[in-house]
């Protein structure tokens, strides 16, 4: 019986370390969501509650950072995003990384930047224990996938 108790305190001890270091993946692809509509809906306030003032961004047309990020904000009209294919894996209790697929409409600058793009997040888990993205980047897939 001892033992029968031992097993079961080491599984409910080991259950309980892996899920305070997994991050909540549900929990996260909501942050990304919203980082997405704040961006859309061009709420500069809310972007910033999101996404990490220390932000980097990699895109196929250069680096970003937070300030380039607010002024590209200004540059897209988009229409709709979808995200799908979300995945977390948790590099650490405090950082995530996040890759999806995300479907855009819109404009960019005045040209049509709508497509599928395989997309991917860093997430830090702030003093304040809420998470911020502090890496974003996205590519266009190709034609034909």
């Amino acid at each position: 019986m001892k033992r029968l108790i031992s097993y079961t305190l080491a599984v409910l001890f080991t259950a309980t370390a892996v899920s305070l270091a997994a991050p909540d993946e549900a929990a996260l692809e909501a942050k990304e969501k919203a980082a997405w509509q704040t961006f859309k809906d061009k709420d500069e306030a809310g972007f910033k509650k999101v996404v990490a003032a220390d932000f980097v961004g990699v895109y196929d047309d250069g680096m970003a950072d937070m300030e380039k990020e607010l002024s590209d904000m200004k540059k897209w009209e988009m229409k709709s995003f979808e995200i799908s294919n979300y995945k977390v894996t948790s590099a650490s209790p405090n950082i995530a990384m996040s890759s999806y697929v995300v479907k855009i409409e819109g404009t960019y600058d005045g040209k049509d930047a709508s497509g599928t793009y395989n997309a991917g997040s860093v997430w830090h888990k702030k003093g304040h224990g809420d998470w911020q993205a502090v890496f974003h980047t996205n590519i266009k897939q190709r034609a034909g996938g």
